[in-house]
């Protein structure tokens, strides 16, 4: 029997060419050490820096280049459920538990991220699975190693991070039901609601965009 139903990988942006960054090659490196039903890469895409195109100029979804990193380690595509709707972490565990793990009633679930990215990751999907209408679902996590990225970078990401952490927080007192975050998303979240797009698709620029797929 398998450790988990699934182990999720949530995205880390993509280089300009739609290539996988170190850091996002070390979080599927350790998906890989797991024994798991199914592995889930997430992620379309990021509203902090427009999508890379393939050579026929469609947009390259970050999970796309990961399940492949899978598939070409070993994992049979069959078992390798891309997420490809989210543009943020909140995202990422929302699109996993309504298009994969309630549907298909995935319940052990392995989340695997970088560390700079693990404490508000953490957090969100406890919150985003822990929502009722219970799922009964049981969730672990894992870091793996900021590889590739500056320590300057790093630093910027850290405040960042905390920051936001604080917004999950504040959100997970109002919110305490799958129904009302998808109406949160949809009229607040500003990666969701299509009127409020035009001020989050604002691409991150210094030392900061390195934890979004920028090599520097």
């Amino acid at each position: 029997m398998p450790d988990f139903d699934a182990v999720l990988i949530p995205g880390g942006g993509l280089t300009d060419s739609g290539e996988l960054p170190p850091y996002a090659i070390a979080r599927l490196d350790r998906a890989l050490a797991h024994s798991a039903a199914y592995f889930i890469p997430l992620s379309a895409g990021t509203p902090h820096r427009p999508p890379p195109l393939d050579a026929r100029g469609y947009p390259i979804y970050e999970a796309m280049p990961a399940a492949r990193y899978l598939r070409e380690h070993g994992i049979p595509e069959r078992r390798i459920l891309a997420e490809t709707f989210s543009y943020d972490t909140i995202g990422n565990a929302f699109f996993t538990r309504t298009v994969h793990a309630d549907p298909r009633g995935l319940r052990r679930l392995h989340v695997i991220t970088s560390e700079f990215h693990m404490a508000r990751t953490e957090a969100i999907f406890r919150w985003v699975f822990g929502l009722g209408p219970s799922g009964g679902h049981h969730l672990s996590f894992e870091a793996s190693g900021n590889a590739g990225i500056s320590h300057q970078a790093l630093e910027h990401r850290a405040a960042k991070e905390r920051a936001s952490l604080d917004q999950v927080r504040l959100l997970a007192r109002r919110i305490s039901t799958l129904s009302q975050l998808y109406e949160w998303m949809y009229t607040e979240h500003a990666a969701y609601a299509w009127f409020l797009r035009e001020d989050a698709y604002r691409p991150v620029t210094g030392p900061l965009a390195e934890t979004y797929g920028v090599i520097p």
